[in-house]
């Protein structure tokens, strides 16, 4: 049969490669039609939840009118020009916002295309960074333990290397320096005691790579795709205080975390002090368009225009993109145009209410809420392909991972809605 006899979805699992899938067993997968606020509809009129933000990033939910009015007008005038030698005020006017909203010491924007582009370009930075200073040879990474920090290159090199999604590419990769995941959970009592609190070992492995580390890369208070585990952000000050004193940069991978997620504007609200190097992503733009950013401090970026060549070394060919500059400038003024503290503390609530029946279950390892961000921990792997063939049924979409059954919803979610996703959540940590 050739290709133009198939259907569209005949089509898709023959000739298509979908993330994480075996192209010979592709699995459950939906033609989505339209979509709209929480909703996807598939082609058969089916209408589903969509319970994981698309992968995180969807938080004023799909096709908001806001906008998708903003990429609408900026059509009309000017799509796209090269970054280079030229500028334009969508991109202008969304680093005056950007500026207003995170961290005051990071003044220095990079527009790069993706959350993993966003983490390639820190560890440049970084890198170029102590070069520049006189320190070439300091050009590898210490990270933690069951860390994700994108599928590009260096970005899978900071990714866990026994148990990440990229192990088998050890070998291929350059080989980081890598410290037990903090120990110590976000609500429990924190310990002085370094040989407790993981700063200890932190500590030893800074010190014996001083000569060769350029920087301490990791994804502040929430690991993401890692395990959805939350850590103390204490761990965080101290982690800053240790790479002062020995010349190493820090970067905070906000990517899963930023733009109120966590129940801080930025994970590092949790915390009292900043990184040198910030990558944001995902929910930058609402989910509308792809786009990220890497944001660092004046000593970082002064650093790198002192040393030679005296320019940063990336240029990415749709950076600061006028569509996706006028997307993200549209959804962080929604975002700050609202009580999104509030609603996002009323997402929480209701889940750590409605997710609490799973502790009972016998398969349940653990149950955990921060922000809006909802899991449950099985004992054992969960099949994707399992959940989503019970996504029809359920009127939800959910996409476990690893032993983690999770939501991350929208912030548009209505209590309804919310209790139809917990329900759909506990009813896979009863099944699967």
């Amino acid at each position: 049969m050739s290709a133009a006899d198939l259907t569209q979805l005949e089509f898709d699992q023959q000739h298509l490669w979908h993330p994480y899938t075996n192209v010979a067993k592709p699995g459950p997968t939906f033609v989505v039609k339209e979509s709209e606020g929480m909703y996807l509809t598939l082609d058969d009129g089916t209408r589903l939840i969509d319970a994981m933000s698309s992968w995180w990033c969807m938080m004023h939910g799909h096709r908001n009118p806001a906008i998708t009015s903003a990429i609408h007008d900026q059509l009309d005038t000017l799509p796209h020009v090269m970054f280079g030698g030229l500028t334009h005020d969508p991109a202008i006017d969304l680093g005056r916002k950007l500026l207003e909203i995170t961290p005051e010491s990071l003044t220095r924007i990079f527009y790069c295309d993706s959350g993993s582009v966003s983490v390639e370009v820190a560890m440049k930075m970084a890198v170029q960074y102590q070069h520049a200073i006189g320190q070439p040879e300091r050009k590898e990474f210490a990270t933690i333990r069951s860390g994700y920090h994108g599928d590009t290159w260096k970005a899978m090199s900071v990714c866990d290397p026994d148990t990440g999604m990229h192990h088998l590419f050890q070998g291929a990769l350059s080989v980081q320096h890598f410290v037990s995941r903090p120990p110590v959970r976000i609500h429990e009592d924190w310990s002085d005691d370094p040989a407790q609190n993981g700063l200890g070992e932190l500590r030893a492995v800074l010190e014996a790579g001083q000569d060769k580390i350029a920087a301490f890369i990791l994804e502040p208070v929430v690991q993401g795709t890692g395990g959805m585990y939350f850590y103390h952000p204490e761990y965080l000050n101290q982690a800053r205080a240790i790479c002062d004193e020995l010349g190493t940069l820090l970067i905070f991978d906000e990517i899963a975390t930023g733009f109120g997620r966590t129940g801080e504007l930025f994970a590092t609200g949790f915390c009292d002090v900043e990184p040198d190097i910030i990558c944001l992503g995902k929910g930058l733009t609402g989910g509308h368009i792809s786009f990220a950013c890497t944001i660092t401090n004046d000593r970082v970026a002064e650093g790198v225009g002192g040393g030679n060549p005296g320019i940063f070394m990336h240029g990415p060919t749709y950076m600061a993109n006028p569509l996706a500059c006028a997307a993200a400038k549209a959804s962080l003024d929604l975002l700050t145009g609202q009580d999104w503290r509030g609603t996002v503390s009323g997402i929480s609530e209701q889940m750590q209410s409605e997710l609490a029946p799973a502790r009972d279950l016998p398969n349940v390892a653990d149950v955990r809420v921060l922000g809006a961000i909802g899991v449950i921990e099985m004992k054992h792997p969960v099949s994707a392909d399992e959940a989503h063939a019970r996504a029809h049924d359920m009127g939800v979409f959910l996409r476990p991972f690893g032993k983690n059954i999770y939501t991350m919803p929208p912030f548009i979610t209505s209590p309804d809605q919310l209790s139809q996703i917990t329900a759909g959540m506990l009813r896979l940590a009863r099944e699967l």
